[in-house]
């Protein structure tokens, strides 16, 4: 048994290896990782096929083993590209989930209205690749099932499939990227925002060019604010909480960091978010009912409810199902589905920290484990007063657990992670500089309070 335990145990080692034993990501050894990846392409093609399921489950374990070298055997070595090792694992868990599900269903990845990958059913033959957000949007999105996020049938402009690209290709590369899986049953009841920008070509690129200045803009700003407080935002990392203050002005100075990196990360999701949409639409010729907005304005989200499940972004939504949902579901009902799901959340932003050599923390498995009770107490004040968590009270309670009780998670990233890291590994000029140009004489700010 003790032989067994050690040859797993320096299995997973080769696989996973000691920080010492990591291979440096240089030009002569990036294309390694990258080329770990083919196997999880090829899962992807083989889910959108017929009577796979076999080798799909036979080659699970292989894409697996593959993509966790690519993430944890390969690794960036200099100081300021650390975040790129947080990154790539964060990717890795995404694809693995992505893997499970591929590999584990019977009848492969479906689109909505399919019997079997490619084969429509009944009426669904005509169905159109418009997404409805089940919210009866007379705006150019096609209202479709009553549960959430379905197409309708035929009532919706057809997206035309790519040509000069093979099917198979299509296919796997559209399952493989696909997040909230607005085309596919998986994604069925998944809240989609609703527009926020013209749905015709020209106007919507215009409209997504300017938030995209607006967001860059916005996050630059906000970084170089956060970066006026001392230790905050360096390579090394610190804390948000500094000791020498008094505890009524220690907590103001950290919430209002708290903040400022909550809103920094807002603008990021939304800079990046329509970069990619830029790129998708304006050079690979999407539609435009392709990329609904990101985020639903979580800042007026009234209850915790409302803002996990409709207000924040369900990029990731799958993911937490697959490693945490579904197994909390089988074993606990709907709600062991909720625990577990938000378990898997704090996991997963947690585990990808193991890659940048400074240890667990926990904070963040803490906080998003909480939300299964913070949800639970939603829903017994619903059942005792017969009112839902609603109004001016729900958004102070939605504040308080977002910009108080997220405070030690938040204190966490910092010591691991630097915001300017994230969002300029190379540490150049920001645009606000200039704006900001009197900070490089004050940062040291707080040191003489």
């Amino acid at each position: 048994m003790i032989r067994l335990f050690m040859g797993a145990h320096d299995a997973f080692r080769v696989i996973v290896p000691h920080e010492q034993d990591r291979i440096p990501i240089t030009r002569h050894t990036g294309w390694i990782p990258l080329v770990c990846y083919i196997p999880f392409v090829f899962l992807a093609f083989l889910a959108r096929r017929p009577d796979t399921y076999l080798i799909r489950l036979l080659l699970l374990p292989n894409v697996i083993c593959a993509i966790l070298v690519a993430a944890y055997r390969y690794t960036w070595t200099q100081v300021e590209l650390n975040v790129y090792n947080w990154g790539q694992c964060l990717f890795a868990a995404v694809a693995i989930a992505k893997a499970l599900e591929y590999a584990l269903n019977p009848e492969g990845m479906l689109k909505v209205g399919e019997s079997l990958p490619g084969v429509y059913k009944g009426k669904a033959k005509g169905i159109s690749n418009g997404y409805a957000n089940g919210n009866g949007h007379a705006n150019g999105y096609a209202n479709g099932h009553a549960n959430g996020n379905g197409y309708a049938n035929g009532h919706g402009p057809t997206e035309p499939q790519p040509e000069g690209l093979s099917t198979w290709w299509y296919d796997a590369f559209e399952l493989a990227h696909t997040m909230r899986g607005l085309k596919w049953k998986f994604g069925q009841g998944v809240h989609i925002p609703p527009p926020d920008r013209p749905l015709e070509r020209g106007p919507f690129l215009k409209a997504t060019a300017i938030s995209f200045i607006q967001n860059f803009i916005l996050l630059d700003v906000l970084e170089s604010l956060v970066k006026l407080f001392p230790g905050v935002g360096t390579p090394i990392g610190g804390t948000i909480f500094y000791p020498q203050l008094s505890l009524p002005l220690r907590y103001l100075v950290s919430t209002t960091i708290h903040i400022l990196t909550g809103a920094a990360l807002l603008s990021g999701f939304g800079m990046v978010y329509d970069l990619i949409t830029l790129f998708a639409v304006g050079v690979m010729d999407g539609s435009p009912r392709s990329w609904p907005p990101v985020m639903d304005n979580p800042w007026i989200s009234e209850s915790m409810h409302e803002f996990w499940a409709k207000r924040w972004h369900q990029l990731l939504r799958q993911t937490f199902l697959v490693f945490g949902g579904y197994p909390g579901q089988w074993l606990g009902g709907s709600m062991g589905m909720v625990f577990g799901t938000f378990l898997a959340s704090g996991l997963f932003h947690e585990c990808a920290m193991y890659s940048m050599k400074r240890g667990y923390d926990h904070s963040a498995t803490i906080f998003f484990a909480a939300q299964g009770p913070v949800l639970v107490l939603e829903r017994f004040w619903r059942r005792a007063t017969g009112r839902r968590v609603s109004g001016w009270p729900g958004r102070l309670w939605v504040y308080f657990i977002m910009f108080v009780a997220a405070q030690p998670m938040g204190s966490s990233r910092y010591s691991h992670l630097s915001l300017d890291r994230c969002t300029n590994p190379r540490n150049s000029e920001r645009v606000a500089s200039p704006w900001f140009g009197w900070r490089h004489g004050y940062t040291t700010i707080f040191e003489s309070i």
